[in-house]
């Protein structure tokens, strides 16, 4: 339900109020918006007077925002780049068929990107909009119609669509199996061990599923598979990453097995929605898509 119409403010009101809000200066708000400076005054006027709050302090020719003033400037600017988002998705795909999807950094430049042509071209009606996300968020203070998800299938107020499970595997350098000389899992005591931030017990897993004591796990730290295995190309260590996603780098043998011990992941992939959103035409289309794809992976 819509609120009532008195707290509904002309989006003029608003972008004067947000203007002189920002710059914090009437002049400069007149300026931007190609008005005068009497005119934007009157508008916030007005806005203060529908809302009945008073926005700016007014000291001689300047103005402050109060308390109230500031912490409504941050919301309305919100809510004018929403607008301003849903205006320019509408202005470049007509027919109202974009879709706005969080994505995982590698997942989406390893295995997305590149076959992202293909349901284009199978959908011309639709738009994609790729926007980085690397944790779950609120969909309903997002602009996000769907989001790729690594974790567990607890993602609130969403709905979940199980695409993959994932097999990981100890991957390094050939020049830094050789240097260690690596022939049973307890050899990997011995190497610097690369991690990833999100996965922070990965090599507590790997070392307890085959039957390896130890007393702690270190190395380096990362927040991304990306340059986990640019610093395993490079010699720093091993690193425990998803084979489907280094398909190209073990073609080459940039990157080898550091022991063939792969690891199914706990955690799986999800496709998350929210769940008013579940029979969005373009939704529906690359939830089929992307099923489809990942099924031959």
């Amino acid at each position: 339900m819509l609120p009532a119409r008195r707290f509904l403010p002309s989006l003029s009101l608003l972008a004067a109020f947000e203007a002189a809000a920002r710059t914090g200066s009437i002049t400069a708000a007149a300026r931007e918006l190609d008005l005068t400076q009497s005119a934007v005054s009157r508008q916030i006027k007005a806005l203060e007077n529908q809302l009945g709050v008073e926005l700016f302090l007014r000291e001689r020719q300047t103005i402050r925002l109060t308390v109230a003033g500031d912490s409504y400037a941050r919301e309305i600017r919100e809510a004018l780049r929403r607008i301003s988002s849903a205006s320019l998705n509408l202005r470049a795909n007509p027919q109202g068929g974009t879709l706005n999807l969080a994505i995982l950094p590698t997942f989406g430049a390893r295995w997305l990107a590149p076959r992202l042509g293909q349901f284009l071209a199978a959908n011309p009606g639709i738009t994609i909009n790729l926007v980085t996300r690397l944790s779950p968020f609120d969909f309903r203070l997002d602009s996000i119609d769907a989001a790729i998800h690594f974790g567990d299938a607890v993602w609130p107020g969403a709905e979940l669509t199980l695409l993959m499970e994932e097999e990981t595997i100890p991957a390094c350098s050939p020049d830094y199996r050789r240097k260690l000389a690596i022939e049973k899992p307890a050899d990997l005591l011995a190497a610097s061990l690369l991690h990833l931030t999100t996965r922070p017990d990965a090599w507590e897993r790997w070392f307890t599923e085959n039957g390896i004591a130890f007393e702690s796990v270190h190395g380096m730290l990362f927040d991304q598979f990306a340059t986990a295995s640019q610093a395993a190309i490079g010699g720093l260590g091993v690193a425990l990453l998803p084979t489907f996603l280094i398909q190209d780098e073990l073609a080459r043998a940039e990157l080898v097995p550091a022991i063939d011990r792969p690891m199914r992941s706990a955690q799986r992939y999800y496709l998350a929605s929210p769940r008013e959103r579940a029979e969005y035409p373009p939704l529906v289309a690359f939830r089929a898509w992307i099923l489809r794809e990942l099924s031959g992976t």
